[in-house]
């Protein structure tokens, strides 16, 4: 059964106390976010968080997490992620350079 309404103003509280979580858009997004609860990352660096995901491939990021993981036992686990993300190699399938086109 419904619930008995005296005002407008009632009504519009209701709605308010039940908030509504979107789930990720993009598979990148859902990343971002596990990243970020595993590494305990502040907010002012989440966006960087999300910048990484979605520039860099799915497997490159899990392995900067996984070597993250086993590497940093102390300390602000989320700076060395960065350090490891900076240091990768770029990818091998990537353009060669103009010299050799």
């Amino acid at each position: 059964m419904e619930k008995e309404f005296s005002s407008l103003g009632q009504i519009f509280q209701s709605k308010k106390s039940k908030p509504t979580k979107k789930p990720p858009a993009y598979p990148w997004q859902d990343l971002a976010l596990e990243v970020i609860k595993e590494l305990a990352v502040p907010a002012f660096k989440r966006n960087s968080v999300f910048k990484i995901c979605k520039t860099l491939p799915r497997e490159k990021v899990l392995l900067a997490l996984n070597d993250t993981k086993e590497l940093c036992q102390s300390g602000e686990k989320w700076k060395y992620f960065f350090k490891v993300v900076a240091c990768e190699p770029p990818s091998q399938t990537s353009e060669r350079p103009k010299a050799l086109r």
